[in-house]
């Protein structure tokens, strides 16, 4: 049983490697995808250094041994163009229109659109249209430099040669039209673009159809007034492109009419615009598209995740204080009318592994009781001086165990085969109880059909952050989540810190399980769909040590996750049962589920999504956050005025997500993928100190008992060297 701990760095270098891969993707939509063409047109600035020949030349640019030259398109002749596409709603229509009147047109793409939709970029090539770049991301080139200027159109250029095959080098920059509206901004990007190795094609007639002027408009302006050539620009994405796709309709027949014919830009110019594309630029355009497409779809898919989380957290929240009401008022009422408990012994257990720190306080604690109590201590093979200590002390009414390191549940097991009494307490070898504890525990026994009965377990050692986030969460857990499912009647755990139990119920259930490492959420469920109530007493309070470390939290949570996994699939079955057991199976599984597994599995994709939105949204990402603090902040609140706790430590709720909460999703995800691998893990055992009385109220580890105790000899040890196991 004493196997060491799989390690967790692998599976947390692939994890972080994940969320890199993420944040990557995230960075590529948002940063880029979504940006495309949110950019404000230019206003024009300055035109004194663009040459006459320029301004008042043709549509396309390139240059030769003298400088910038300019080519116009010849008479009778029209050049259709379209800018800011594909768009899968309206470039399918203008392709339509295009292909009823045996049109060819050229489209300038955007190499995002046509990363995200490579199907329409190959539509195009294959009905005989010129495809030409638009830039990545519909930036104005008049305002970056060489380097962006060349990763825009370079990638642009890739992406539309996986399409098809062939690497355009005609250029449409965004924001621009005729050649007389060039400014020196414009020409000095005019200069970069062809000296790469670019053809720049201006237009003539500059529809304006993105101000959606209206079809008889776009149809005026694409019109030219005599029979000179023609470059008419009018767009197929980038907003309601409608108007466009009816002028079209109209503009076609009517230039046709009037002797017009229609030609793509490299066929009425006659200059190629294209060569034909390596293999590894296909190669290189297509891992683009698929990383363009990846990160749309990531975005996508976490945008919903958020929304399912806010829906499900604003669920829990509402669900925890509605039920929280429900069970305080009922408490009140079943606290005048309560059948009251006759008074009993009680034994109480306590399954020790290297517990010399605080075994002392834990028994001196449990025989100050205000019940009768007997106490059996089960040394689980100890190898410090668990078992001398609890001899040296000489307390009457104590009993000492000793068997061969077999694990908690064989260690309980062997000291319920010793009990003589039917109510039972188990706690920790490191709990402290205060007086009143066991007898509060014990009174729900007074209804029959209980069978086992949670108490109030509490952080002893509270000081510094660590300490304090785990104060926080146990108050949060046991003050709300406990009472919720009182409530509805499916508690899926009796904590081993302190729980009291029907020896008889524990008899039909064959003792405490020893196939899963969380043994108490095992057994309360068996319980449970043995037929057994199991309710919570919040006045029982027991405190107990918490892990003083990130490495001891690590391994406590691991070993509790990975059991809870271990107890849900082992009792599956309980969703198609009647009476408690269905409730446990229809009720309290499905909420573990949810928010103990598979949303602090997406938690970290959330979460790198809200960092984030801290860059690129501060407002909208800082209100989400703050919502999500007060969705914390209120139920803890409310949880600590239920348990008469100061509100002090919930200062630390806010730091929670920087380190906490991430050590809890590692733990999740670690389990989970233990689980899915099928590894065992041991009873891991936290090194004690000995502080779970540290800020228990009226307690001290050297606590003097005052009661008359029961009439046994003192501490008596009983070798055994075989665990048993409750028949």
């Amino acid at each position: 049983m004493r196997a060491h701990l799989p390690s967790p760095r692998a599976h947390w270098l692939l994890l972080a490697l994940s969320l890199v891969v993420l944040l990557g993707l995230l960075m590529l939509d948002v940063l880029v995808v979504q940006r495309v063409g949110q950019g404000e047109a230019p206003s024009a600035g300055p035109a004194d250094q663009v040459p006459e020949s320029v301004r008042t030349g043709g549509p396309l640019l390139g240059s030769n041994v003298n400088g910038l030259t300019s080519r116009a398109v010849p008479d009778g002749t029209v050049v259709l163009t379209f800018d800011d596409g594909p768009d899968p709603r309206w470039t399918p229509q203008v392709l339509d229109v295009l292909r009823r009147n045996d049109v060819k047109a050229t489209f300038f793409v955007t190499g995002v659109a046509a990363a995200r939709y490579p199907d329409l970029v190959e539509r195009m090539a294959g009905e005989g249209h010129e495809v030409g770049l638009h830039t990545f991301t519909h930036v104005d080139l008049g305002t970056v430099g060489q380097g962006r200027t060349a990763v825009e159109l370079g990638q642009t250029q890739l992406v539309v040669a996986a399409s098809t095959g062939r690497a355009s080098t005609l250029v449409r920059p965004p924001y621009s039209s005729s050649a007389n509206a060039l400014d020196n901004e414009d020409l000095a990007s005019v200069e970069r673009m062809i000296a790469s190795g670019h053809l720049v094609l201006l237009s003539t007639h500059d529809t304006e159809d993105w101000r959606n002027p209206g079809v008889d408009a776009i149809v005026a302006a694409a019109t030219p007034a005599d029979q000179r050539g023609a470059v008419v620009l009018a767009h197929d994405g980038g907003g309601d492109r409608s108007q466009t796709v009816a002028a079209m309709e109209r503009l076609i027949p009517a230039l046709r009419e009037q002797g017009r014919r229609f030609r793509t830009a490299s066929d009425a110019l006659g200059v190629p615009t294209a060569r034909s594309a390596s293999f590894a630029e296909q190669a290189e355009g297509t891992a683009v598209s698929l990383a363009v497409r990846a990160a749309a779809a990531t975005t996508e898919l976490v945008n919903w995740l958020v929304v399912v989380s806010s829906v499900l957290a604003l669920l829990r929240a509402a669900l925890l204080l509605s039920t929280t009401g429900i069970h305080a008022r009922r408490t009140r009422n079943v606290g005048r009318h309560v059948r009251r408990l006759r008074r009993q012994p009680v034994t109480v257990l306590v399954p020790a592994y290297n517990e010399e720190a605080g075994i002392e306080a834990t028994l001196r604690t449990i025989l100050a009781s205000t019940a009768d109590v007997r106490v059996i201590v089960v040394d689980d093979g100890s190898t410090d001086r668990t078992s001398e200590v609890v001899r040296s002390l000489d307390l009457p009414g104590v009993e000492l165990i000793r068997q061969v390191n077999a694990g908690k549940a064989a260690a309980l097991n062997t000291g319920l085969r010793h009990c003589r009494t039917e109510l039972v307490v188990m706690v920790d070898g490191d709990t402290v109880l205060e007086p009143d504890t066991v007898a509060e525990l014990v009174e729900p026994f007074a209804d029959p059909d209980v069978g086992a009965v949670s108490g109030n377990a509490k952080v002893g050692n509270r000081d510094g952050l660590l300490g304090r986030w785990q104060h926080i969460e146990y108050v949060i857990g046991f003050n709300l989540d406990r009472r919720m499912y009182d409530v509805m009647e499916c508690m899926p755990t009796v904590p081993g810190a302190v729980g009291g139990f029907r020896l008889s119920a524990l008899r039909q259930v064959g003792g405490v399980p020893e196939d899963t490492l969380a043994e108490d959420t095992d057994l309360t469920m068996a319980l449970e769909r043995a037929g057994w109530a199991v309710t919570y007493r919040e006045s029982a309070r027991a405190w107990t040590e918490a892990p003083s470390t990130l490495g001891q939290l690590w391994r406590q949570r691991y070993r509790w996750c990975y059991g809870t996994l271990q107890a849900m699939w082992k009792h599956r079955g309980a969703v198609r049962e009647r009476g408690l057991g269905g409730r446990l199976g229809r009720r309290g599984l499905p909420y573990l589920a949810l928010y103990q597994v598979v949303l602090p599995v997406l938690a970290p994709v959330i979460d790198v999504y809200a960092l984030l939105s801290l860059f690129t949204d501060p407002v909208r990402g800082a209100a989400a956050w703050l919502g999500f603090l007060v969705l914390q902040l209120v139920p803890a609140v409310i949880a600590f005025r239920l348990d008469r706790e100061r509100l002090r430590p919930l200062w630390a709720v806010a730091l929670q997500p920087i380190v906490y909460r991430q050590l809890m999703y590692l733990v999740v995800i670690q389990s989970v993928i233990t689980a899915v691998a099928g590894a065992r893990l041991p009873w891991q055992k936290l090194k004690r100190t000995g502080t779970a009385a540290q800020h228990a109220p009226e307690l001290a580890p050297d606590a003097e008992i005052t009661k008359p105790l029961h009439p046994r000899r003192g501490a008596v040890e009983d070798e055994v060297t075989k665990p048993l196991r409750v028949s």
